[in-house]
């Protein structure tokens, strides 16, 4: 299978994952608007999946909103089964996606050393920062 398509298949199933979202987990009590699919990357045999999910709060709900996921994959494999035509449905497994959280801590680190620094470098006077 080619990689373009893998790609496709993986970013078909990131979109149907999180559509599903909403109303496979409207029961449950951590609000599914608090998790975000950040990527799925399927087996070249298309039979398995990991789906990466980001959770924004504390270690305590990320743990119990993943506990919640890995309840539903039933309800989310059936889901992809129904609106994507695939010849196998894949078995997902989710997991913790930290990348967003790193992400904040360096943005967050360049905010403190920019405002120790007082502003932005000047500009010199043919337009050009120095």
């Amino acid at each position: 299978m080619g990689v373009d398509r893998l790609e496709r298949v993986d970013s078909l199933l990131k979109r149907v994952i999180a559509d599903a979202m909403f109303r496979v987990m409207q029961s449950d009590d951590v609000n599914p608007g608090l998790i975000t699919v950040t990527g799925v990357q399927c087996a070249k045999n298309l039979r398995n999946a990991t789906v990466r999910v980001s959770v924004f709060g504390d270690e305590a709900l990320q743990k119990r909103a993943l506990g919640h996921l890995v309840h539903h994959t039933r309800d989310f494999e059936r889901t992809i089964n129904r609106e994507v035509r695939m010849k196998f449905t894949p078995v997902l497994r989710f997991e913790l996606d930290h990348s967003l959280e790193k992400g904040d801590h360096v943005l967050a680190i360049l905010n403190t050393l920019d405002a120790a620094d007082g502003s932005a470098p000047e500009a010199a006077e043919d337009g050009e920062p120095r």
